[in-house]
C-alpha cells in the first residue's frame, strides 16, 4: 500500500482545544499525509496547539505544519510550515533549518512555483482550481507541466471534492488539499474523509 495523498487543512482561526475532538472524529475517516493548522490569533495559541492537536497527529503518524505562522513552529511542536505565498520561503528554511516540512501556495503562477523551489520547499501548491463562483480557477494543465520539470511534489488545492479529486490526480497533482468538503460535509468529517481516500488511491511505493 503506497501513501495517503490526502493533505487536511483545517477551517480558519481554530482554537486547538476546542477543535481537538473533531479533528481526532475526521482523522477515524482515513489517513491523511499530513495537517495543516490555521490557528486562531493569539500568543499562547502555538503553545495550545502543542498540548491538544499536534500529539493527537504525531500518535497516527501524522505530521503537522502549522499555516503561516512561522514564530509559532518550534512552540507548537510542528513538523513544518505552510506559506500562503512563497514570499518568506528562503527566511523560513533559514530559520527552521533542513529538517522542517515547508510548502508554498503558488496560485497558478509557473514563475512563482519555480521561486519556491529554489528557495527551499518542500512542496508547491497550486490552486484553486474550483473557486468560489465568480472566481477564476486554475487550468490543471499546471499540474502536469510541473510533473514533467520537477521531481519536487505538487499539491492541488482550492474546492475539491470526492469527485473532483481524481482528475487532478490523473492531471499530475501528488497530494490533494481538503478542507470544507470534509468540515462542512453533511455526513460528517470522518465519512467525508473516507470519501475522498476512496476517490484518490494512493500510489504504490
Amino acid at each position: 500500500m503506497g501513501e495517503p495523498r490526502l493533505y487536511l487543512f483545517t477551517p480558519p482561526a481554530i482554537a486547538p482545544a476546542a477543535f481537538a475532538p473533531r479533528l481526532a472524529v475526521a482523522l477515524e475517516g482515513g489517513p491523511v499525509a499530513a495537517v495543516a493548522l490555521r490557528l486562531a490569533a493569539g500568543d499562547a495559541i502555538a503553545e495550545e496547539a502543542a498540548r491538544h492537536l499536534v500529539p493527537l497527529c504525531h500518535a497516527r503518524g501524522v505530521p503537522v505544519l502549522l499555516c503561516d505562522d512561522l514564530a509559532g513552529v518550534r512552540a507548537a511542536g510542528a513538523d513544518g510550515l505552510h506559506l500562503g505565498d512563497e514570499s518568506r520561503l528562503a527566511e523560513a528554511r533559514r530559520r527552521l533549518g533542513a529538517q522542517a516540512m515547508i510548502g508554498a501556495a503558488c496560485g497558478g503562477s509557473r514563475d512563482r512555483a519555480i521561486a519556491a523551489g529554489e528557495a527551499g520547499a518542500d512542496y508547491v501548491a497550486f490552486g484553486p482550481f474550483f473557486p468560489a463562483p465568480g472566481g477564476e480557477g486554475v487550468d490543471p494543465e499546471i499540474l502536469g507541466w510541473w510533473q514533467a520539470l520537477m521531481e519536487l511534489p505538487c499539491v492541488a488545492a482550492g474546492g475539491i471534492t470526492p469527485e473532483t479529486a481524481p482528475g487532478l490526480i490523473t492531471a499530475g497533482a501528488d497530494f490533494i488539499a481538503v478542507a470544507r468538503a470534509v468540515w462542512e460535509a453533511a455526513q460528517g468529517p470522518a465519512a467525508a474523509l473516507a470519501a475522498f481516500d476512496r476517490a484518490t488511491p494512493r500510489p504504490p511505493r
